[in-house]
C-alpha cells in the first residue's frame, strides 16, 4: 500500500475520497471568468470607452424615428453614463425637431384684445372652426386640445368645441395669445405616384407633408388622391373653403386622364353621361372621351362633379379596363399644366378671390 500524497502548497489540501488514498481531483469553476470589479484587480482604470458604430447610430435613429411614427412624441435620449457622453449618438430626429404646425400664429399675437363673449347659434360660428380657419390645427386636433382644457377665453378655460364666438379676440392656447386669421390661401401640388394624402401614416409610408418644402402655412388638402394617383392636389389654409370645395353640391368639376389596358370605345364611354351603379352605389354623370389608342392600351379623360372614393378606378374596371396609370389634371379652374412633380406653387389672390364669387 503506497503512502499518501504530501499536501499541494496552495491553500486548500487536497482532499481524499472515502476509503481510499486517491485525491478528489478539483475541477475549475463552470463558465466565463468573472471580471474584476476594482481597479487593481486585473482591470484597467485607462482602458477608453469604445464609441458607437456608425450603422448602430443609424439603428438607434431609425428606432426613434419609428417612435416619434408611433406615439406622436420624440424618443427620449439615454443619458449618458458617469458623465461621458458616447459617440455617434444622434439624438432626436430631425423631424421631430420641427415646430409645430400653427405656433407662429400664436406667437405673432401682440397684445391679447379684450375677451370674446360666446354669443347665440347663428350669429357666429363655432370656435373649433375659428381655430381650424386661423390655421392653429385641425378640427379634430382642436377638439381633443378643448377637452384637455389647453384652450380658454380670457381666464376661463372653454369646455365644449359648441362654443359659438364672433372673433378669436382674448382666445388663448396653451396661455397664447391667437393671432387674427390670415387671407385664405390656396395651392397647387403636384403629388406624386406612391405617396399618402394624409399628415401621418401609422406604417411609416411617405405622406404629402413629407415632400411638402419647408416654410408653408398649415394647409389642408382639397379631397384625396390615391396612393397610386397622381397629379394635382390643391392645398389650402382654409377649412372652410376645403370643405366648400369638396361638397358635391358645390359642383366643383374634376378632370382626370386615365391609361388603361383593354377593349374601349367610345360608345361605351358616352353611355357613362347618365351615370351608373355599382355595387349599390349610384355615380354621377361622368363626361368621358377616348383620346387616343394603340392596340388594346388607350388614354381616356374623364369629368366629373363628385368625389367619392375611387370612383374613376371603379368606373373604368366596371367596363372591364385595367387602369396602369391615373393622373388628375384640373380641379375647377386651376390646372396641373406644367407644373413639375413634387413641386408647389400658390394661386394669385386675385385669381382666387374671383374663383369663390362663382362657387354656389
Amino acid at each position: 500500500m503506497r503512502p499518501p500524497r504530501p499536501p499541494r502548497d496552495d491553500k486548500r489540501p487536497n482532499r481524499q475520497r472515502p476509503g481510499t488514498d486517491r485525491p478528489v481531483k478539483s475541477h475549475p469553476p463552470k463558465g466565463r471568468p468573472r471580471k474584476a470589479a476594482a481597479e487593481g484587480e486585473g482591470a484597467s482604470a485607462d482602458k477608453p470607452l469604445r464609441a458607437k458604430s456608425p450603422s448602430a447610430s443609424a439603428r438607434d435613429a431609425r428606432r426613434a424615428a419609428d417612435h416619434a411614427l408611433r406615439t406622436g412624441k420624440p424618443r427620449a435620449t439615454p443619458r449618458p453614463k458617469d458623465g461621458v457622453a458616447k459617440a455617434g449618438t444622434t439624438g432626436t430626429p430631425a423631424r421631430d425637431a420641427r415646430p409645430r404646425r400653427g405656433a407662429a400664429r400664436l406667437e405673432r399675437a401682440a397684445v391679447p384684445a379684450r375677451p370674446a363673449t360666446p354669443v347665440a347659434p347663428g350669429e357666429g360660428d363655432r370656435i373649433a372652426k375659428l381655430l381650424a380657419r386661423a390655421g392653429i390645427a385641425s378640427r379634430r386636433e382642436i377638439e381633443r386640445m378643448i377637452a384637455e382644457g389647453r384652450i380658454a377665453i380670457g381666464e376661463e378655460v372653454v369646455e365644449t368645441p359648441a362654443t359659438i364666438l364672433k372673433s378669436l379676440a382674448g382666445v388663448t392656447v396653451d396661455g397664447k395669445p391667437v393671432a387674427a386669421p390670415e387671407p385664405t390661401r390656396l395651392f397647387r401640388f403636384h403629388k406624386p405616384n406612391g405617396v399618402l394624402t394624409t399628415e401621418r401614416d401609422p406604417r411609416g409610408r411617405a405622406t404629402i407633408y413629407d415632400r411638402l418644402p419647408r416654410g408653408l402655412p398649415r394647409l389642408v388638402p382639397v379631397g384625396r388622391l390615391d396612393l397610386n394617383t397622381e397629379g394635382l392636389l390643391l392645398l389650402t389654409t382654409d377649412g372652410g373653403l376645403k370643405r366648400q370645395l369638396e361638397l358635391p353640391a358645390t359642383g366643383v368639376e374634376r378632370s382626370y386622364r386615365a391609361r388603361v389596358f383593354g377593349e374601349v370605345s367610345q360608345a361605351m364611354l358616352e353611355d357613362l353621361i347618365e351615370g351608373v351603379e355599382i355595387e349599390g352605389v349610384r355615380y354621377g354623370s361622368i363626361d368621358a372621351n377616348l383620346e387616343r389608342r394603340t392596340g388594346r392600351n388607350a388614354w381616356v379623360e374623364m369629368k366629373l362633379k363628385e368625389g367619392k372614393n375611387r370612383e374613376v378606378r371603379r368606373v373604368l374596371e366596371y367596363l372591364g379596363l385595367q387602369v396602369s396609370r391615373l393622373i388628375r389634371t384640373s380641379y375647377g379652374p386651376f390646372r396641373l399644366g406644367d407644373l413639375p412633380v413634387g413641386a408647389v406653387d400658390e394661386v394669385l389672390q386675385h385669381e382666387l378671390v374671383a374663383f369663390r364669387k362663382t362657387l354656389k
